[in-house]
C-alpha cells in the first residue's frame, strides 16, 4: 500500500471539501503505478454492493423549542489581508478580501484493534475575541458566512446533537436534538440553514494498520440528511441513499463514488444540494427534497469545493489544479492569466485569488501553503506558513465568506 494511496483515501474521507495536496488528482486519473495499489483498485471496482430502499412513511419534523435570532453579518464586511506565516497550524486569523480561514482541522489515527483504525479530526475555530483560533471538543464545525456563528456537532464521532455557537460570546444559542446520527454540517450560502449529513455508522473507519489501513470495501453508510432552519427552529429529515461504487458493466460516464464519507453540500444559490462524485463532473445535484436534477445553469465550482469558480463580477473563471494554474475569460474561455501555484481555491476579490502556493521553485509539490495571487500571477502574498501537506499532523483549512 503506497503512501500516495493512503493519503488520497484520507482526503477522500472529507470529499466535500477541497483536498490540500495533489494526490486526489493522481487517483482520479488512475495514475497508480505500484502493483499493490492497482490491485486494490481492481478489488474496489469489482465489489458489488446491493442496497434496497423500501417505501417508508415520512420521517417526523423535529422542532426545537424556539427559533434563534442570528447575529447580523458585518456590513460592510472586512476586506483587509491578514497573515500568519510563523505558526503551523496558525495562531492568528488568516484572511484576504472577501474570504477568511474560519476553522481548520488536523487528522489523527486511532487504533481500534489489531485489524482496524479510525480517522479523527481535531477542530480549531476562529475566535473574534482574540483574533486567533481556539481548539474545540466538537466532532465537526462549520462557520456561517459573516463569521458570527458556527454549527457544531457534540461529541467526537457521529452526533445526535447539533449546536449553534455564537463566536463572539462563545455561548450556545441553541441545541437541536436529532433522531438520526449525523457526521457533518454545512451552512447555506445565506447563513440561515444548516445541512447535516446522516450516517448509520462512522464513515471514517479503516481496515488494516499503518500503511496498509484503507476504508472498508462496500457501500457508504450515508442514510440521508437534515435541513435545519435555524430561525424557524425546525429540522426536516430526508432519506438519501449513498452514491454507488463503480461496477463492471456500468454505462460509460456513469457517476460513482468510492468514498465511505459522502457529505452533502449546498448549491451556490442555496436552492439545491449536491453530493460529491469520484468522477467528472465532480458532483450530482438534488432538490432540497432529494430529487436528482440537472446541473444548475450557469453555476461553476472550484473542483471538489463549495466555492464559486466565477469571479464576483462574473468576468473570469478559475481553472482546475495543476502547476501552473490558469484563469480564463468566463465567456470566451480565453486564458487571461497564469499563476505559479498548485491550486486556485477561492476569489478574494475580482483581481486576486486565494491559492495553494509552493515553496521555492516548486521542486516538492507537498511543500506548500496558502497564498494570495493576482490574476496575472505577477503579485503574490504569503498568507500561511508552508508545510508538508502530505505529513501526519498537517492542518486543513476551511474558507468562509467574511
Amino acid at each position: 500500500m503506497t503512501r500516495l494511496l493512503r493519503d488520497t483515501l484520507d482526503d477522500w474521507a472529507d470529499e466535500a471539501r477541497v483536498p490540500h495536496d495533489l494526490a486526489d488528482r493522481a487517483l482520479r486519473r488512475r495514475a497508480w503505478r505500484p502493483v499493490g495499489a492497482a490491485a486494490l483498485v481492481a478489488v474496489m471496482i469489482a465489489a458489488v454492493a446491493v442496497f434496497v430502499t423500501g417505501q417508508r412513511d415520512p420521517e417526523p419534523v423535529i422542532r426545537t423549542a424556539d427559533g434563534v435570532t442570528l447575529p447580523a453579518r458585518p456590513s460592510p464586511a472586512p476586506t483587509d489581508v491578514r497573515t500568519d506565516t510563523t505558526g503551523s497550524p496558525p495562531k492568528k486569523l488568516i484572511a484576504a478580501g472577501r474570504m477568511a480561514v474560519s476553522a481548520y482541522y488536523v487528522y489523527s489515527r486511532e487504533v481500534l484493534d489489531e485489524k482496524h483504525e479510525r480517522i479523527r479530526r481535531t477542530w480549531s475555530l476562529y475566535d473574534p475575541r482574540t483574533g486567533g483560533y481556539e481548539r474545540t471538543p466538537y466532532a465537526w464545525v462549520d462557520v456561517a458566512p459573516g463569521l458570527q456563528v458556527a454549527a457544531v456537532l457534540e461529541g467526537d464521532l457521529l452526533s445526535r446533537r447539533l449546536g449553534v455557537l455564537d463566536l463572539n460570546t462563545r455561548q450556545m444559542l441553541t441545541w437541536i436534538d436529532l433522531e438520526h446520527p449525523v457526521g457533518s454540517v454545512a451552512w447555506s450560502p445565506d447563513g440561515t440553514r444548516i445541512l447535516a449529513t446522516a450516517y448509520s455508522r462512522y464513515p471514517d473507519d479503516l481496515v488494516g494498520r499503518g500503511e496498509q489501513a484503507v476504508p472498508p470495501i462496500g457501500r457508504s453508510p450515508r442514510t440521508g440528511y437534515y435541513i435545519v432552519d435555524v430561525r424557524e427552529g425546525t429540522a426536516d429529515y430526508h432519506e438519501l441513499p449513498p452514491m454507488a461504487d463503480s461496477r463492471p458493466g456500468d454505462p460509460e460516464g456513469r457517476p460513482f463514488n468510492i468514498s465511505a464519507r459522502q457529505d452533502l453540500g449546498w448549491s451556490l444559490d442555496g436552492t439545491m444540494i449536491y453530493g460529491a462524485t469520484s468522477t467528472r463532473p465532480d458532483r450530482v445535484f438534488f432538490t432540497l427534497d432529494g430529487e436528482e436534477r440537472p446541473w444548475p445553469e450557469g453555476q461553476r465550482y472550484v473542483d471538489h469545493s463549495n466555492q464559486p469558480a466565477t469571479s464576483p463580477d462574473g468576468r473570469l473563471v478559475l481553472s482546475s489544479p495543476g502547476l501552473p494554474t490558469k484563469i480564463m475569460d468566463a465567456e470566451t474561455g480565453a486564458v487571461v492569466g497564469s499563476q505559479r501555484v498548485l491550486q486556485l481555491h477561492a476569489w478574494a476579490d475580482d483581481d486576486n485569488v486565494i491559492a495553494l502556493g509552493c515553496a521555492g521553485a516548486c521542486e516538492n509539490e507537498f511543500d506548500a501553503g496558502l497564498v494570495l495571487v493576482s490574476v496575472d500571477g505577477s503579485r503574490m502574498t504569503q498568507l500561511a506558513r508552508n508545510q508538508d501537506t502530505n505529513a501526519d499532523g498537517a492542518w486543513h483549512w476551511v474558507l468562509t465568506p467574511r
